[in-house]
């Protein structure tokens, strides 16, 4: 492999994906770790919907042709539900049967060799919706001007999330399964997920410790191979350096070689 291949996590969602460069989120966190390895792309679009999402995807995604000249993606995070999930009658809500049929629709996109994004070095997460803190999100719509109804619903936001999962197994690709671990993290107490989300849908800091964890662990379970400490710095650390000639020493490599 050439030794100046640049390796990139991409990661495809709503605002809760673009939240994840706020302090300790999940993005800067996995920045942090995979440093000097691979960089991370956010492609987290505010307010978006898998509608919506689909068609930023096919541009921001380098086709087949593309991809000897685009740095290539180990990993791709898609992380979206939370605004399909609004209730029927908002600009945002998909119905479910769509919801996930936009999730494989983008799954197949770099996983089916027929496709024109075809990518077989890149390992998919899907990651289900969190919650949603009603009694929050009441609260916050009720401060808009004007003052706007309830247009989110925990039991329905929960289906999304169960079909998320589904996705994912039937497309053979590796869950993360948000919905559930922030909900045994509240102790399953809806008002007590105020810890956990900053305004009953967008996610605090704790949120996002927990959303890091489970990717990390989903990755050594599923992937191993993209662990950041299973792979190699793209240039070497200081004391492997060749002081009498440091040109030499320093020609940027594979993290994956």
């Amino acid at each position: 492999m050439a030794a100046n291949v640049q390796n990139v996590i991409m990661l495809v969602g709503d605002s809760i994906t673009q939240g994840g460069w706020e302090p300790n989120g999940f993005a800067q966190q996995l920045a942090y770790v995979y440093n000097r390895k691979m960089d991370v792309i956010n492609r987290g679009m505010s307010g978006y919907n898998t509608e919506w999402i689909i068609p930023v995807f096919e541009q921001c995604f380098a086709t087949q042709h593309e991809q000897q000249h685009a740095p290539k993606v180990r990993i791709l995070t898609i992380w979206l539900g939370a605004n399909d999930a609004a209730l029927p009658g908002t600009a945002q809500h998909v119905p479910l049967p769509a919801y996930g049929e936009n999730l494989a629709r983008m799954i197949r996109m770099v996983t089916s060799p027929e496709s024109a994004w075809y990518s077989p070095d890149t390992r998919v997460l899907l990651l289900t919706p969190p919650p949603v803190n009603t009694y929050q999100w009441r609260e916050r719509q009720a401060m808009k001007e004007p003052p706007r109804g309830l247009d989110r619903d925990f039991a329905v936001t929960q289906s999304y999330a169960e079909r998320a999962a589904q996705v994912a197994r039937e497309e053979g690709v590796a869950v993360v399964d948000i919905w559930t671990r922030m909900w045994d993290a509240c102790g399953r107490v809806e008002e007590q997920l105020s810890e956990l989300l900053s305004d009953g849908l967008h996610l605090t800091e704790k949120g996002y410790a927990i959303v890091f964890d489970e990717i990390i662990k989903t990755i050594s379970e599923n992937y191993p191979e993209l662990h950041y400490d299973r792979l190699k710095p793209v240039f070497p650390f200081f004391d492997q350096i060749n002081y009498d000639d440091p040109r030499s020493s320093l020609t940027r490599m594979n993290a994956f070689d």
